[in-house]
């Protein structure tokens, strides 16, 4: 080794000496997706007494729908010659179903109108990451923790996504589970 080698030491630095870089500016979404406060959705009862939805249906094949991208529109068109309301953020619900499933859009309206649901009583919700593949089994297991904690099964299941191919990986498809009981 030469003298020069053996002169040369390593000196530990503590922290991070690298130059600091600005942090990003905030970026505007990526879409108008909405984004629900897990306080408020997450193993979370709701009333449903006053909540009003207008009904479609779209085909399924083997249970996976066809069409939920134009449903949507579908149904905010026959919400609008209905003269009804749709709230921002409205749920979108996708029932159960292998070849028809039941989709509801939440509508507000002042008193009753033709083709619009009430359906009463209340949901449980479960606020979950839930890629394509994960679905079934986080749907049994939501029907099973209702059961449990409700001592009978609901009377009907329903899912909102509320991703969009934009932010759904960012988001890790986050969708919403619902466990819904009818009045008694």
């Amino acid at each position: 080794m030469s003298d020069e080698q053996s002169s040369r030491r390593r000196v530990r630095v503590d922290g991070d000496t690298r130059p600091k870089t600005p942090d990003p500016a905030p970026s505007e979404p990526l879409c108008e997706c909405p984004h629900l406060d897990a306080e408020d959705w997450h193993e979370v009862e709701s009333d449903w007494s006053d909540i009003q939805f207008i009904r479609g249906s779209l085909p399924a094949v083997a249970g996976v729908p066809v069409g939920y991208q134009s449903i949507r529109g579908k149904l905010r068109k026959r919400a609008e010659a209905a003269g009804v309301v749709i709230p921002e953020d409205a749920m979108l619900l996708l029932g159960e179903g292998r070849l028809r499933r039941p989709v509801l859009l939440e509508v507000e309206t002042d008193g009753a109108h033709p083709g619009i649901e009430m359906p009463g009583g209340f949901a449980w919700t479960r606020l979950l990451p839930a890629h394509f593949g994960a679905m079934k089994g986080l749907m049994r297991e939501t029907k099973e923790q209702a059961k449990e904690k409700y001592g009978r099964e609901p009377d009907e299941m329903w899912v909102w996504y509320l991703t969009c191919s934009e932010c759904s990986e960012p988001r890790e498809w986050e969708t919403l589970f619902v466990a819904h009981y009818r009045p008694d």
